[in-house]
């Protein structure tokens, strides 16, 4: 046994105890014990429970991403304030502020990397376990500690099954640079290619739809926007070294991490993001089918200032009196001449003639003191 085995052993116990027992109901269920479905199954078994056990550790990942989301402006302006210095002092400066800055939303650029961080030494346990499949048939596998030559329940028996289990006729621990067999090339592409994309998509997810305008925006956005297109051009590189149950395991933790991500997302969006909007839209719509009226919060809006600017004159508003004019006040009005009925109809309808002719006091009209100057 290598160092790295012996360092790695107790996951690889636990790693091929999960398979077994997956392995152990898919029989029962009706499967062919040496079928590489029943063992791919397994390892997609291993998956969802290693999943579901790094639940908190995905939701302490959304909660830092949601923070440097939040601090994405502020972390801008640090930046700007100390563009183009380069003493140590101002470097100094910048790092005290940037940890407090970490320190008042309580989140780091490293919590993000938790659940990655976390499945590392699964990868690597499946990987020897794949990879130590056929010593473990033949009984060649060098273990001191375990003269049976045993990873836990993982006996010769089962370990000569599931090296002889085949997907779409290529083994599971088969790899690309370690075989010449046609068919296990191609199994191992597809998986590759599918192993990318689900990531590329995965990142896609978290970053787009889930982000405010201004946390696209800066060099750190572009950071990020470089390893959305980096990080599955590395994996396509190096998955011609992994054997195919650990593509396998990778896509299917892609896939995962996908409809994760997206409850997560649909549920609880950060603010200010495309998520956000379309959820407040969402419930704007259910609470119109139920007969409420269609709202939708936040969304910016043009006000009109209703307040009057300086040295702009306010309006009176028009009063509809209620009371009953004299009896004569009509044909007072009417011997009035047509030049004052004139002047009725051209007064705006809130200006000041409209005003004096309905507010003015109750008296007969021929009393009152016209303050129209007559037109020469």
């Amino acid at each position: 046994m290598s160092w790295f085995d012996g360092l790695l052993y107790p996951i690889m116990v636990a790693v091929a105890w999960i398979m077994v027992q997956f392995h152990s109901l898919l029989t029962k269920a009706g499967l062919d014990e040496e079928s590489g479905a029943a063992w791919a199954l397994s390892i997609v078994g291993l998956v969802i429970v290693m999943r579901i056990l790094l639940i908190p550790l995905f939701f302490k990942q959304i909660k830092a991403s949601r923070g440097m989301q939040l601090l994405a402006p502020e972390m801008q302006a640090i930046q700007k304030k100390y563009k183009g210095k380069t003493d140590p002092a101002s470097r100094e400066a910048m790092s005290r502020e940037t940890m407090e800055l970490y320190r008042k939303h309580g989140t780091n650029p490293f919590a993000s990397c938790l659940p990655i961080l976390a499945q590392s030494p699964i990868f690597f346990a499946l990987f020897r376990v794949l990879y130590s499949l056929g010593p473990l048939a033949d009984g060649t596998y060098p273990n001191a500690e375990n003269p049976k030559a045993t990873i836990g329940p993982l006996t010769a028996q089962l370990a000569g099954q599931a090296e002889s289990a085949t997907i779409f006729g290529a083994p599971l621990s088969g790899t690309f640079l370690g075989s010449d067999d046609i068919q296990v090339k191609v199994v191992t592409v597809l998986l590759i290619l599918a192993m990318s994309a689900t990531t590329f998509l995965t990142q896609r997810q978290l970053t787009m739809k889930n982000m405010p305008p201004a946390a696209l925006q800066g060099p750190m956005a572009q950071q990020q926007k470089m390893l959305l297109y980096l990080m599955p051009i590395i994996f396509a590189v190096s998955g011609v070294n992994f054997p195919i149950g650990v593509l396998i395991y990778w896509t299917t933790t892609n896939l995962w991490s996908m409809g994760q991500q997206f409850y997560t997302i649909r549920r609880m969006p950060a603010p200010g993001s495309q998520a956000e909007i379309a959820l407040k839209e969402r419930r704007a719509r259910k609470a119109a089918t139920k007969g409420g009226a269609l709202q939708i919060e936040e969304t910016p809006t043009t006000v009109l200032d209703e307040k009057p600017r300086p040295g702009q004159r306010t309006q009176p508003k028009r009063k509809d009196r209620a009371k009953a004019r004299p009896a004569g006040a009509s044909g007072a009005t009417a011997a009035g001449g047509t030049n004052g009925a004139a002047n009725g109809a051209a007064a705006a309808p809130g200006g000041p003639a409209a005003s004096a002719a309905d507010d003015g006091p109750d008296e007969p009209p021929a009393k009152r003191v016209s303050t129209t100057k007559p037109k020469k």
